[in-house]
Formats: C-alpha cells, structure tokens, sequence
C-alpha cells in the first residue's frame, strides 16, 4: 500500500494485496529453510496460473477447459500431502484473483501478458520475503504456542473426564461420554500439529537444545494423554459399591484439578512464568488417604474393586509427576528412542502412487476434486449466460464455500453469506464516513490483518474482514458503491451453486462410508492391543513402533468423531439413524480404547512368570477377535456370536495368578483384570458393528446399549 501510494499509482495495489493474500494462504508451518523451498515451488506455480489466465481469457471455451483440467489435477495433488493441497488450493485462488483483475481492467488483456503475472507474483514474493524472514528470526515460536494449545487441549480433556467420576446417580453417563471421545479428537489434532511442527524443525537440527527440550514436552503430553485416557474399572460399578464414600469424590477432584493444572502450564509455557501444580499434588494426597481409609476397612468382597482403584491411583500419580516435569524437562531423562514417524512422501514415486490410490470414486479426494472442477466450470457458465457486474466473484465464492462433505460445506456456506452481508454493510459505511483514500487506505490493511487472524476459528469474522478490505481497496482505483450489489448477489450464486455441486455431484455421504470408519478404528485398537503385549513380553520401552500403534488408535478414534459430527450436519433423512447408532459404536469403541490405554499405562509393572505365555496368546485371541469383527465392518458382513469366545477368555483372565501373594501377585491381578474388562466389550462391539451396518429400529438395541453405557 505504501508503494502505491509512493509512486502515486493506487491500481498497483490490486494485484499486490490479492498475490499476497494467495501466498499467506498458500503458506505452510516449517523452518525457515523449508519456507525457502516451498517459495521456489509457489512463486512458479503462481505465475503459470496467472499467465495461462492471461492467455485463455479471450477464448471462453478454451478458458473453460483449462479451468476444468487445472482444477481436477491440483486438488488431486492434494492426495499427496497436505502442503501440497494447500498450495494446490492457494493457486486456484490466485488464478480467480486474476480474473477479479482482469475484470477490473475493463476484462481486457491488453498489452504484455505478463504485466499484471508479475505484480501478482510481486506480492506473493513480497510476502514470502518476510515470511522467510519472521521465520528464521522466531522459530520456535510458533512451536511453543502449539504445545501450549495441546497441553491445554489436554486439560479440557481432563476436566469432562472427572465428570464421569461424580458420585450421582441417574446421570447422562452417554452424553459425557460423547463429549469425552469428541475432546479426544481435538487433543489428537493438537497432538498432531505440534509433533508436525517440531519433526519439521527438527530436520537437520537435531542437536538443538530447544527444539529437544520441546521434543521431551511432546512425548510427555503423549503419556499424560494415554493415562489420562485409561479406564480402569465400570465406573457405574465403583459409583454403586462406593456411593456412600469420598473417594469417588476425591478421584473427580484429583483429574480436575490436574486438569487445571495442564491449562495453567499451557499459560505457563506462553508467558514464561512459574508453574503451580500445588492444588493438584494435596488432591492427590487426599485420594492416597481415602484408598488406604478403604483397604482397613477390610471388606473382602471389595477387593477387586480396590485393586482397580490402586491402579487407577498409581497411574494418576505418575500423571501428576509427568506434570511436575513439564515444566522442567531438560531434567528429566532422555527418550530411548527420540524418533518421529515422517508421513510425507520419500520419493516422486511414493507421491505418484499416493495420488494413483486416489483415481477412484471411492476416494474422498477425488469426489471433492471432480466436484468442485464442475462447480466451477458451472460457475464460469452462469457468468457467460447472465454476463453479471464483477461476476468472476461466483468463481471465487464457489472455491471458498465448496469442501469436501456437505456438512463441512453447509456450515461455510451460512457464514460466508452472513460474513459477505455484515462485511458490505461495515464496508459501505466505512467508505461513506471516511471519503479521505488515505483512511481507506489503512482500513484495507487493518482489515486484510484481521481476515488472516480469524479465518482459522472464526470464519464469519474473517469474511467480514476480506470484505470490507475488497471494498476500501477497489474504492481506491473505481467505486466501491458499484461493487456492493454484485458481490452480494455473486456471493448467493456461488453458495448456491456449491450447495448444489455437494448434494448432487458423487454425494459423500458420511453415512455411506461410516462402517468403514468404524472399522479402521476397530482394526487400529486391536493393532494398539497387540503392541501393548509385545511390550509385556519384551519389557517397557516408548519406542516408535508403541507410539506409532498408539497414535494410529488415537486418530481412528478422532476420524470416526469427526465423521459422525459431519453426518449432524447432513439433511435428517441420509443421516439420523446412522448418526445414532454410530454415536453408540463410537461410545462402546470409546470404551475399549480407554481401557488399552490403561493397559499400556502399567507397562514395566510385571515380573517374568511361567503362566505369563498363556495370558498373552488369550490376549491375542483377543485382538484376532476384535480384527474379525473389524473385517466384517469393511466388508459389510454380520459377525458371528462371540458369546462363547467372549466367556473363555474372561474366564482365563479371571483365574488367579499362580505366584504366591506378593506385591507382584497384585500387580499382575490388576493386569488381568484389565484384560478381562477388555474381552467384556467383544460382545457389545460386535453388536454395535451390525447395528452400524443394519439400523434396527427395535427397542431391546437401545436397551442393550443403555445396559453396556
């Protein structure tokens, strides 16, 4: 802005502001050599599109098919990676800016082709200057606020989970349980930012100090999520037998004051101030003194009950010492195995066989990009039919609104039309109240600062910005009042045009592939099972192999969380029914997955016995069990009765352990009883799954369910 109106030229600032916009948009999280990599990839891609715009404009039909072509091919490069879709998408974008440029020279292609590539590709470069340069001087911060999001992503977490604990009777323990699995999601999206942004950082860098220190706190909010995941016993049945007793109370305040305690260290990170987890530590001192007010009681028939809470009460005192360390964690020892599991391509042929996987209509990568190249295409002909002022807008808003499920676009479509109304209304009266161009002026760049700060959470806000900035900057170079009409108006023909690309172009119905999801989430839990055995067998170690099956259960999980979410949003007669039982499924698999954990929490706790071998191959029937119900899933087939499968095993893992009474004895009792919790939900997850693939309408599933819940 301050060039333009330097060299007293304020057209320039058109072409600058939109190819700066396109790069911002195409920008990616990496150090700031990566930063300088992706650059060389933008910068080239970015004047290509535009010049080809330049080129094709004049000939309509020419210009539709390479729109249709460029379109299909770069949202399938997105298959690749997600760097490449968003600068796949980043270029789509700028090519509509060309067009919005092209128009607002009179729709024109007078004079050198790649004047107006250029000054796009100017501001794009402009940008990507201070990007690279911000990035080098301020690396790490952007790592230190994503740990800070996860540990108090983390904390929530802790907080809905000390709801389950609240010694009531008669409460929505379904509800709570939704919201739990629904907070595990955002803690596995958090968890996977912040391991993406330091594994790039870490490249080339593996000596450094700070770039270790958060390495150390990434793998110790691993092992506070996996504790704090674990369930280590009914708690309908620990509310039940212990009602008239504290220590249901005490547990529910111990996870929420740690709970807490996460949200202040996420502060504590930020601000770089002291940490206090004092509350945390007497409410933990306070459950130790009701378990032990329990155990001289001296009710035997309490005694597994007790068990599982002891375990519930080691396993949250490691939790409050991995928060006591978190704040320090150059003090705590080194991982064994510091290693991060790169999911980007490694070669142009693992790329290559990445986007080939996806040439299918099965894939949702290739729905949305055969949907949205239609779209378009729809949208560049009801600007030739109806020929509206500022029409290349419907291109723009179509790109913007339409997404990959209708769930997803429906609700972008209600705050891009709400953000565009109150956006040209803000917009009309900032340019009648402030005629002055030099006010306009820094309108236009405070309103561009503040699209880029909420168009992440707050996306009403920042269509609401970008409008207003579209206003006060064409006011510089024509009459913002003409451009309010038409760009409501193009707004309501793309949204309509979106809407109807995602209801009636390879529909993706998320109830349609909801089995799938479950299954994936079936199969990644026995995987995580299984690895969990291995460990016992082998002895404790967090190596990459037991992170990689943990995380893989914890995205599942998340994945099938989402799915379900999306369905909510779908029109009631494609998702209702499938939103309910896969609500059910998600609570039950839910289950089983904090169970696992729970297991995997008291890895290192068991001496070698001679009955140890027959535990462990139960516990892989287990897993063989879980896997087929997970086939039949993919497959759509009915599961066999597990009935009988389901009582040998828990018969198996309920016969005493043959060592003589010791600390050991318990340790492995505890064990076992945990896997007999985890054969418990072979039965009720096999019948989720067909009611997942049937939708009975029969009362007795509901209360069949009601009865696991």
């Amino acid at each position: 802005m301050a060039l333009s109106w330097y060299q007293d030229h304020m057209a320039l600032a058109i072409p600058l502001f939109l190819g700066i916009i396109a790069s911002a948009l195409a920008e990616t999280d990496d150090h700031w050599e990566g930063r300088v990599r992706a650059l060389l990839v933008i910068l080239p891609c970015f004047f290509v599109a535009s010049a080809a715009v330049e080129l094709l404009f004049p000939w309509p039909w020419l210009f539709a098919t390479g729109l249709t072509l460029a379109t299909f091919t770069l949202i399938m490069l997105g298959a690749i990676e997600q760097r490449y879709a968003t600068i796949a998408t980043a270029t789509l974008i700028l090519s509509v800016y060309s067009m919005i440029n092209i128009e607002q020279h009179g729709g024109t292609t007078e004079g050198h082709f790649w004047y107006q590539p250029m000054l796009l590709v100017g501001g794009a470069a402009w940008y990507g200057v201070i990007s690279v340069v911000w990035c080098a001087l301020f690396s790490r911060q952007p790592v230190k606020q994503s740990m800070a999001q996860l540990y108090r992503e983390l904390g929530e977490y802790l907080v809905i989970k000390a709801t389950l604990f609240e010694p009531v009777r008669e409460v929505d323990v379904e509800s709570r349980r939704v919201a739990l699995a629904r907070q595990n999601g955002r803690v596995v999206m958090a968890l996977n930012q912040a391991k993406e942004m330091i594994f790039r950082r870490l490249e080339g860098q593996r000596g450094s100090r700070k770039l270790n220190r958060y390495l150390r706190l990434y793998f110790i909010a691993q092992d506070i999520h996996e504790r704090v995941s674990a369930s280590h016993y009914p708690y309908s049945a620990l509310a039940e037998t212990f009602f008239h007793y504290d220590v249901l109370f005490r547990c529910q305040r111990l996870l929420d004051q740690q709970g807490r305690s996460c949200k202040r260290l996420s502060k504590a990170l930020l601000l770089r101030q002291p940490f206090d987890h004092g509350p945390s530590e007497q409410a933990l001192d306070d459950l130790r003194a009701s378990i032990a007010y329990l155990q001289d009681l001296d009710h035997p028939q309490w005694a597994p009950l007790l068990r599982s809470l002891q375990a519930l009460g080691r396993n949250l005192t490691t939790l409050e010492e991995q928060l006591a360390s978190a704040y320090n964690p150059d003090a705590s020892a080194d991982q064994k195995d510091p290693s991060l599991f790169n999911r980007s391509p490694r070669s142009v042929k693992d790329a290559w066989e990445r986007i080939r996987l996806n040439l299918t209509p099965g894939s949702p990568t290739f729905r949305h990009a055969l949907r949205l190249s239609l779209a378009l295409l729809a949208g560049y002909g009801v600007l030739h039919l109806i020929h509206p002022t500022q029409g290349y807008w419907i291109l723009l808003t179509t790109l913007f609104v339409c997404r990959p499920n209708f769930g997803a676009t429906r609700r972008f479509l209600r705050q891009r039309i709400l953000g565009t109304t109150i956006g040209l209304l803000l917009g009309w009266a900032s340019i009648s109240l402030f005629p002055s161009a030099l006010v306009q002026c820094l309108l236009s760049v405070v309103a561009g600062v503040a699209f880029f700060a909420n168009r992440e959470k707050h996306y009403v806000i920042a269509t609401v910005a970008i409008t207003v900035m579209v206003l006060t900057s064409f006011n510089q170079v024509g009459d913002g009042f003409d451009l309010i009409m038409p760009r409501l108006v193009d707004t309501l023909i793309g949204a309509l045009i979106s809407g109807l690309a995602v209801f009636f172009i390879l529909p993706d119905w998320q109830g349609r592939r909801l089995n799938k999801v479950a299954s994936t989430a079936l199969s990644r839990n026995s995987d995580y099972l299984r690895e969990i055995i291995h460990q016992y067998e082998t002895g404790k170690q967090d190596d990459l192999a037991y992170r990689l099956a943990r995380r893989n259960a914890h995205n599942a999980d998340a994945a099938l969380s989402t799915v379900l979410a999306n369905m909510l949003q779908e029109p009631g007669h494609y998702r209702k029914k499938d939103a309910d039982e896969g609500f059910r499924f998600l609570v039950v698999s839910h289950t089983l997955l904090g169970y696992l954990s729970a297991l995997g929490a008291h890895r290192g706790t068991l001496t070698t016995s001679a009955g140890d071998a027959s535990i462990y191959a139960a516990a892989r029937r287990l897993a063989d069990g879980f896997e087929a119900i997970a086939a039949n899933l993919m497959s759509g087939q009915q599961s066999p009765d597990f009935q009988d499968e389901q009582r040998a095993l828990q018969t198996r893992f309920e016969q005493e352990p043959t060592m003589a009474q010791d600390d050991g004895d318990d340790a492995r009792r505890v064990i076992q009883t945990q896997l007999s919790h985890i054969a418990r939900q072979l039965v009720p997850i096999s019948e989720a799954a067909d009611r997942v693939l049937n939708h009975p309408d029969d009362e007795s599933a509901d209360a069949s369910y009601a009865g696991q819940a």
